[in-house]
């Protein structure tokens, strides 16, 4: 089997964020010196710059800001899952985050639909939130 470019890549400084996934918790990073949250990780804080940050746990929840409907990819294994979502949402934290959407027709698609989290292979993913009104499908 040759490169697999869905699977991350830990380092000494990411595995603490891939550890949870892979158990289904969502981390952010938490400045101690602004009191903000970002995503994705870093050692540092890109606002203040500070070094004292630490890892905060996430409620899972966001929105979904924009996305937009990959019909190629040629790399392995994209090229099998297609068509996928890819997308940004806002966490209800307030940070950012690039990901992909899951377990909603393409058509059910709006900006503002609320979302979860979910870990499929230790990836944090989203999907629409149950028992929000949310639309879904397949």
């Amino acid at each position: 089997m040759g490169a697999r470019y869905d699977l991350p890549e830990a380092d000494a400084f990411t595995r603490t964020y891939w550890g949870a996934a892979a158990r289904g918790v969502l981390l952010l990073r938490h400045c101690g010196t602004c009191d903000r949250v970002h995503h994705y990780p870093r050692e540092f804080c890109p606002r203040c710059w500070s070094e004292d940050v630490s890892w905060s746990p996430a409620t899972g929840r966001a929105t979904l800001h924009t996305w937009s409907v990959v019909h190629r990819n040629d790399l392995p294994p994209f090229k099998d899952r297609t068509p996928y979502v890819a997308a940004v949402v806002d966490l209800a934290e307030g940070p950012r985050m690039m990901t992909e959407i899951v377990d909603c027709a393409h058509e059910d698609l709006r900006a503002g639909l609320e979302l979860e989290a979910v870990f499929l292979g230790g990836v944090p993913r989203f999907r629409p939130r149950r028992g929000a009104g949310a639309v879904g499908g397949g």
